[in-house]
């Protein structure tokens, strides 16, 4: 959920995929169409005119299949797979905006996210992209936000978390279900996840009538999720957008041989002496190594950023928009930031240390993350990676799981870090 949000945050442009979007049809024979500009949809102007100021001059690719569907009448059912930032949520906003009747005062659509913030987000979007269309009003189901029973409700879209949710519905009785047209459930594969949304998730959605338009979004497919969507949607299309992979092919890959921290630390200042960098992106297995290096670096006069899991979700999407716009040149971070964050100029990561797993083995999938930063959108990149002497066994276990090499530098060697 918080690598969910920080996206949401940081988001400055959608992602272009290369990727086709792939459709699972209910019906073989009913019609698809995909569009390829905003116009061509049955959108009022206000809603266009709201999403222009929004940024979005034309579709992306999961909007351009799944916008056609989310407005079709009668509607549809629908379960959309895509990676984050990919602008799943615009769209299932501007679903939600077309259904509703502006002139009724009651409930009809509702939303369920898996967190607070994450539904706050969502109103945000919501509020932008309906500047222009003043009666339709936004309420939120959410931990503070509380309603006394029976209160009228005269909002149309509710975007709340399930536990909240349910109480409305339920103990206060302030939402009728049997009124609700549309139901959009976002983040399945977190929900999934994370105790008690799901079954909670899956109350709410039983109690809506068989007519209301069910709209599911997940960043993954996992087998869960696809079990999960098939209890909750009866007859959906399925859409899925693959992620793209990341991959070592376009990433040159080299390993220090270090006998201490410090150590370690004149080899970063050979590397940061001797190569032309855009930005880079150094990775500490502990907050404590990252707080060190962090200030060793600031001591020598280096422009530096730091990452860690104990900033709030807002400071650390704060922190990547200042890297990201070259105020600083160095982030240090530790694992949360391995993933999902995607900043063109990095030319450089460095392993502080390598990261492993419990057993003390090394833990590939982060590893892929780490160096994935590097060497983004087709561009060649160069990894650097810190060992002790009895850690190089964990060197030559990465090269066998990846097929790769990884190439020994001396850390004193200026003339060969040079050559690269």
């Amino acid at each position: 959920a918080e690598t969910s949000l920080l996206n949401k945050l940081i988001r400055t442009s959608l992602v272009e995929s290369s990727h086709a979007v792939e459709i699972l049809q209910r019906d073989p024979s009913s019609p698809l169409y995909s569009i390829r500009t905003f116009e061509e949809l049955p959108l009022k102007k206000e809603l266009l005119q709201g999403i222009y100021m929004m940024g979005f001059n034309r579709p992306s690719k999961i909007q351009e299949t799944a916008l056609p569907m989310m407005l079709a009448y009668p509607p549809q059912n629908l379960i959309a797979q895509s990676q984050s930032g990919t602008g799943k949520t615009a769209a299932f906003v501007l679903a939600m905006l077309s259904r509703v009747n502006a002139t009724e005062k009651y409930p009809q659509c509702l939303c369920l996210a898996p967190t607070y913030e994450l539904a706050l987000q969502i109103g945000c979007v919501i509020e932008a992209i309906g500047r222009f269309c003043a009666d339709i009003k936004v309420t939120y189901a959410v931990r503070g936000n509380r309603v006394p029973q029976g209160t009228v409700l005269k909002e149309q879209i509710i975007i709340g978390t399930p536990g909240t949710m349910l109480d409305w519905c339920f103990k206060q009785k302030v939402v009728d279900l049997r009124k609700i047209t549309l139901f959009v459930l976002d983040e399945a594969d977190i929900m999934i996840d994370t105790q008690g949304l799901s079954s909670q998730s899956i109350r709410i959605q039983r109690a809506l009538p068989k007519s209301c338009q069910m709209l599911l979004f997940s960043a993954t497919f996992k087998s869960t999720v696809r079990e999960f969507a098939e209890k909750i949607i009866s007859n959906p299309i399925m859409i899925k957008l693959r992620e793209d992979e990341l991959t070592l092919s376009n990433i040159r890959q080299y390993y220090f041989v270090c006998r201490s921290r410090e150590e370690k630390y004149e080899a970063l200042c050979n590397i940061y002496g001797s190569i032309t960098i855009g930005q880079a992106m150094i990775f500490c297995q502990t907050r404590r190594s990252a707080d060190w290096l962090a200030v060793a670096m600031t001591q020598d006069g280096h422009q530096v950023a730091i990452l860690t899991a104990e900033l709030t979700v807002a400071h650390r999407a704060n922190v990547i928009q200042r890297f990201r716009s070259g105020k600083e040149k160095v982030l240090i971070a530790t694992n949360v930031c391995a993933r999902g964050i995607d900043v063109q100029q990095v030319t450089i990561v460095v392993n502080f240390s390598l990261p492993t797993n419990q057993q003390g083995e090394p833990d590939f999938e982060t590893y892929l993350h780490r160096i994935g930063r590097t060497g983004r959108f087709g561009k060649s990149g160069i990894a650097f990676s810190m060992v002790e002497s009895r850690d190089v066994v964990l060197v030559e276990m990465i090269e066998e799981h990846f097929q790769t090499k990884i190439k020994q530098l001396d850390p004193g060697d200026m003339d060969e870090i040079e050559k690269l």
